[in-house]
C-alpha cells in the first residue's frame, strides 16, 4: 500500500513578500485509499502543510517518506506559480499545450473539459485566461493526470453553483482510484467521501479524527466556527460597565505563604497582577495553585495573616465578599461537578451576571441579548434552549467560561479548564482563552500543570516551584 508519512517533520513555506509559514514537529500518515480534510483559520499553516505533503515546502527537520509514484497540487499558489514561470521563460503557451500531461487519462479529460466548457479556450494563450479559468485548467490537468494523490485546495473557488456540483460527483468517482486531501473553508462544501479530518494551527496538526462519529466531528467544527468567528467578543452590560474597576494594579501578594499543620505548601510569594497582564500559573498536583487563587477571592481564610491588596482593598479592612467578588469571573473543574442544575444553555450564561448557580432573578433584555450574541460568537445559538445538563461536557465547559466571562471581570480566573476535555475541545477551550486575551477588557489568569503549554496573548508567566 502506498502512503506518505511524517516523522518529527519541520519546514517551511516562502509566501509573498518576505513572508514565510512553517511547520513544527509533524506527525502525520496519509494512506491509499483515505482522503483527508484540513481545516483551520487563515495563517494557520494548511498550505504550508499541504506544500510538505507534495515535496515543495523546505525540509528543516525530520522525515518524510513517500512512496506515493505521483503527487499534484491544485491551489492559488499553484495557479501563480505556473503564470509566473510563463512570464519569466516568456512564453505564450497555447493552453493545449499545457493541459496534456504523460500518461493522462483521455476520456477523464474530455468529460472535464466538457464539465468546464474548457472546448474554446483550449487555443486560447495560457495568459489570457481569468482568474476562474485558470483553477479550472489545474482540475482538469490535475484529474486527468493518473496522480496516485492530489491536494485539492479550495477546489470550489470561483466555480458557479451547477460546475460545483458536477465536479462532486466526479471526485466521488475518482475517490476509488486517487487519494485526495482537501483544504476547505466553506463546511458546506464537504465531500461525502471523507474520512479523516485534521485541524492545523500555528504550524502544526494539532488533531486528527479517522472516520469520526457525529458528536466527535461536530465539535471540530465548533472548533472551526471558534476559529473563523469575529476577534470581537460581546460588549458588557451597560450597568455592570459602570462598576468595573478603573485602578491599574489589581492583586498585589507580599511575601505571601500558606501552610497548614507546619507543611509549608508556598512562601515568598511575591505578585503584582496589572490591567491586562495576562498570566500563566501553573505548578504539579499539591503546588499551592487553588491556594494561591484562593487567597485572591477570600475563600482561604488564611488570606487574612497575608500582605494582600484585591481591587484598591487592602485584606481585613472591612471589604465584604461582594467587593472582591463582583470583579471576579471564575472557572474551574470543581465548579463544572457542582453546576448540575438543569437550565438552559441562554440561562446558564446569564447566571454569570448574577455569579449564581442556576438563575433566580429576571434578567434585563440587554442582559439577554448580551447571552444571545455569547452563544452566537461560541457556535452554540442552535442550543440555547438546550439543559444544561443535556449538552455534551465540551460544550459544557465551553458555556461555563462564557458565564464566567458574560459580565466582563476585571480579572478572568481560569484554573485548568481543560481538565476531562478531549483534545478537540481542548482547542477550543485554547482558542477561546486566546480570543479573550486578545479583546483585552479583562485580565487573565490561566491555570494549568504545564508551563511550556502556553496561549498566545499569556506573556507572563508564574511557577509554583519557584515558592518552595
Amino acid at each position: 500500500m502506498q502512503s506518505i508519512q511524517f516523522q518529527q517533520f519541520s519546514g517551511s513555506l516562502q509566501g509573498q513578500g518576505q513572508s514565510s509559514y512553517c511547520i513544527h514537529n509533524l506527525h502525520w500518515h496519509v494512506n491509499e485509499g483515505e482522503h483527508w480534510l484540513l481545516l483551520g483559520g487563515n495563517g494557520a499553516g494548511k498550505s504550508a502543510l499541504t506544500a510538505a505533503l507534495v515535496g515543495e515546502a523546505k525540509h528543516e527537520n525530520g522525515q518524510r517518506v513517500c512512496t506515493f509514484k505521483k503527487l499534484l497540487l491544485v491551489s492559488s499558489d499553484a495557479q501563480k506559480q505556473l503564470l509566473n514561470k510563463e512570464l519569466e521563460e516568456e512564453k505564450n503557451s497555447l493552453v493545449k499545450e499545457l493541459i496534456i500531461d504523460k500518461n493522462y487519462n483521455i476520456d477523464l479529460r474530455k468529460q472535464l473539459i466538457k464539465l468546464f466548457k474548457f472546448d474554446e479556450l483550449l487555443t486560447r494563450h495560457f495568459r489570457k485566461l481569468s482568474t476562474g479559468e485558470t483553477r479550472k485548467f489545474l482540475l482538469i490537468k490535475a484529474l486527468s493526470s493518473n496522480a496516485d494523490l492530489v491536494v485539492l485546495d479550495e477546489p470550489f473557488d470561483g466555480l458557479d453553483v451547477q460546475s460545483c456540483q458536477q465536479l462532486n460527483k466526479i471526485l466521488i468517482e475518482l475517490s476509488q482510484t486517487i487519494t485526495f486531501v482537501f483544504v476547505l473553508n466553506r463546511l458546506d462544501e464537504i465531500p461525502s467521501f471523507i474520512t479523516h479530518y485534521g485541524y492545523v494551527n500555528q504550524g502544526c496538526l494539532l488533531h486528527t479524527l479517522a472516520k469520526p462519529d457525529s458528536e466527535q466531528l461536530s465539535d471540530l467544527l465548533k472548533l472551526l466556527h471558534l476559529e473563523h468567528t469575529s476577534l470581537d467578543v460581546p460588549s458588557p452590560d451597560t450597568e455592570q460597565e459602570q462598576k468595573a474597576f478603573t485602578g491599574n494594579a489589581l492583586v498585589k501578594l507580599s511575601n505571601a505563604k500558606v501552610s497548614y499543620s507546619d507543611v509549608s505548601i508556598f512562601k515568598n510569594l511575591n505578585w503584582t497582577i496589572k490591567k491586562h497582564q495576562h498570566w500563566q500559573l501553573s505548578g504539579a498536583n499539591g503546588s499551592g495553585k487553588t491556594c494561591l487563587l484562593n487567597l485572591i477571592t477570600g475563600d482561604n481564610p488564611q488570606c487574612y495573616n497575608n500582605d494582600i491588596e484585591v481591587f484598591g482593598f487592602k485584606r481585613g479592612t472591612g471589604e465584604s465578599i461582594w467587593d472582591i467578588k463582583q470583579h471576579i469571573g471564575f472557572i474551574s473543574n470543581a465548579l463544572h461537578m457542582d453546576y448540575r442544575v438543569s437550565i438552559s444553555a441562554l440561562n446558564t450564561v446569564i447566571s454569570g451576571f448574577y455569579d449564581s448557580i442556576g438563575l433566580y432573578q429576571k434578567p434585563s433584555d440587554a442582559q439577554i441579548n448580551i447571552a444571545q450574541q455569547w452563544l452566537t460568537f461560541i457556535g452554540l445559538s442552535d442550543k440555547q434552549n438546550t439543559s444544561f445538563t443535556q449538552l455534551s461536557y465540551g460544550d459544557q465547559r465551553i458555556l461555563l467560561i462564557v458565564r464566567a466571562m458574560v459580565k466582563h471581570p476585571t480579572l478572568l480566573i481560569l484554573d485548568e479548564p481543560c481538565l476531562g476535555l478531549d483534545e478537540a475541545n481542548r482547542q477550543r477551550v485554547l482558542l477561546l482563552i486566546e480570543k479573550i486575551c486578545a479583546a483585552n477588557t479583562s485580565t487573565v489568569i490561566y491555570v494549568n500543570h504545564h508551563a511550556a503549554d502556553k496561549i498566545k496573548g499569556i506573556e507572563n508567566y508564574l511557577k509554583m516551584e519557584d515558592f518552595h
